[in-house]
């Protein structure tokens, strides 16, 4: 069984260039509104960061939906709506053993370039979760904590996932999740297809680092592993990062700092009033040709609960 050690939340701030005047953002107040973050690249693979919200067509089951939010993620962070917050798992089972001084490098080496850091959640875990908060002042013991763990025990990778997705699911702005790990669960009592629908029904990018792991590369397992990690990815508008040796590392914190500081925030008000659970698919058209667009493949809608039947008096 996996024990929750302990519990807290995260944050973070991207230093932002001011946004230029075209792209000043659309904000309207008092709507119930689906949130996307989106990522734009060009046909070389470039980011494009000089988009407006006329730029953009939403479709939700494949009807338009009215933009009644735009937001270029270089604009001040005092937004909510574009506020980062960010949470880094880590593992640290038995599978990972082999492979876990590379993950602790790659670990040390994105905190150190994340700028302007004000509060970070960090989960390690094998058998257990173990959950720790730190603050910009404190953020030296973090790397300590890091290099003093140790590969050992089963893996309960489903439950962490699982345990801060439901702790962030209600926090505004936009939600990032990086994941050190083979991809490997042993232990869990959430289902893969439980995280799934957790990361359907929560706004969370999902960027994995996967490591080798202990089976062979084209095993079932293996393959099994990589292939979770990616559907989390895709799902959820992230990239998979499949590190072998330190000098990738620079390059992969690099982009994914650049995605972070390139990002839109989309939100549209859903034209279905239906409160029945279903998922619902996202798509985001850029008028401009040539681009290409990743964002999360959709959501589930809320759904009201069944109302008991009240007992009758005599």
């Amino acid at each position: 069984m996996t024990r929750l050690v302990a519990g807290g939340i995260v944050a973070l701030a991207l230093a932002a260039a001011p946004a230029p005047a075209q792209r000043a953002p659309v904000f309207h107040a008092g709507l119930d509104l689906v949130d996307v973050t989106v990522s734009v690249r060009d046909g070389r693979g470039g980011l494009v960061a000089d988009l407006g919200a006329g730029d953009f067509v939403v479709r939700e089951d494949g009807r338009p939906q009215k933009l009644e939010l735009f937001a270029p993620a270089t604009l001040p962070e005092e937004r909510e709506e574009l506020a980062l917050n960010l949470g880094m798992l880590f593992d640290t089972s038995e599978s990972m053993r082999k492979d876990l001084r590379l993950s602790q490098e790659s670990a040390i080496r994105f905190l150190e370039n994340i700028p302007r850091a004000r509060d970070l959640l960090l989960v390690f875990f094998d058998q257990d979760i173990r959950i720790s908060r730190y603050s910009s002042e404190n953020q030296q013991g973090i790397f300590g904590r890091i290099l003093e763990t140790r590969g050992q025990g089963v893996t309960a990778l489903y439950d962490a996932i699982a345990v801060y997705l439901s702790r962030v699911a209600e926090t505004p702005g936009r939600k990032v999740l990086v994941v050190f790990t083979d991809g490997d669960d042993t232990t869990s009592r959430t289902s893969p297809q439980d995280v799934q629908a957790l990361v359907r029904s929560t706004n969370v990018t999902i960027y994995p680092v996967a490591f080798p792991g202990a089976y062979r590369t084209n095993s079932t397992e293996a393959l099994r592993a990589r292939a979770f990690l990616h559907s989390l990815a895709q799902m959820s508008g992230g990239r998979v990062f499949q590190p072998v040796a330190s000098r990738e590392l620079a390059g992969i914190y690099q982009s994914i700092l650049d995605e972070l500081g390139t990002q839109y925030v989309l939100g549209y008000a859903s034209d279905n009033p239906k409160r029945d659970g279903k998922f619902r698919r996202i798509t985001v058209e850029v008028r401009r040709p040539g681009l290409r667009v990743r964002h999360r493949t959709g959501y589930e809608a809320p759904r009201d609960e069944t109302p008991r039947p009240k007992a009758s008096g005599r």
